[in-house]
């Protein structure tokens, strides 16, 4: 893999498959490769989506399991008995959804592995809706993790979150002008067959939709008004 290489930290949800599709501008699908990590999440199917995506734009997969149903088992995105709040995502109960370290677990993994093939980027999907609740979508951290990755890879790895400033409206916008196809993504936090529309994440979703005056491909439990009122 040359300079150009790098990794995408992949959940097959909407924000990172944007990510994939703006890092792919202007750089051929084998020097990018993304990487989708199973840690107990209940709404597996976001791997399902990540693995359809990339097979669709020729880019290397690659999962990696990492079992922490008995460490965190406070989050309720682990603990399937845990009832998923449906308040606003910038809500206090949203907190119930952090899974403690994961994001930091997660590109680190992608930074060992960048630090292995020679690449020098690892780019993670980070957002500005996000940040109300998980501390790990912010810059400060960002930039602390991306400094501690330079430091400790003999190829000085950056972590790199071009969205983090962004909000998912925006992100909606970037990936229509990309042809990214939202269809092939999920976010819903239940991961039944069809998106609740009720998790914070859902409201968050049909929220940036609908900021753009477009509906979202995916099938609702719930009836949606699209009109954006």
């Amino acid at each position: 893999m040359n300079s150009r290489g790098c990794i995408v930290l992949f959940s097959g949800g909407l924000d990172s498959t944007t990510l994939l599709y703006y890092v792919l501008k202007g750089r051929k699908p084998e020097d990018v490769k993304a990487l989708s990590v199973i840690y107990g999440q209940r709404h597996l199917r976001e791997i399902e989506c990540a693995k359809e995506t990339c097979k669709k734009l020729g880019v290397e997969h690659q999962i990696v399991e990492l079992h922490l149903e008995k460490l965190l088992d406070n989050s309720a995105l682990i603990d399937h008995g845990k009832k998923l709040p449906e308040e606003h995502y910038t809500h206090e109960s949203q907190k119930v959804t952090v899974v403690p370290g994961r994001n930091q677990m997660m590109i680190s993994i992608a930074v060992a592995w960048a630090d292995n093939i020679g690449a020098k980027k690892v780019y993670y999907a980070a957002h500005a809706n996000d940040r109300a609740i998980y501390k790990d979508c912010r810059y400060p951290f960002v930039n602390a993790l991306s400094r501690a990755s330079r430091l400790g890879t003999d190829n000085e790895v950056e972590v790199v979150a071009p969205f983090v400033n962004k909000y998912k409206s925006e992100l909606v916008k970037i990936g229509t002008e990309l042809g990214v196809a939202f269809a092939l993504t999920w976010s819903c936090y239940k991961g039944g067959k069809k998106a609740c529309g009720l998790c914070g994440t859902c409201q968050e979703r049909v929220e940036a939709f609908k900021k753009n005056g477009l509906k979202d491909p995916l099938p609702y439990e719930i009836e949606v008004d699209w009109s954006g009122k």
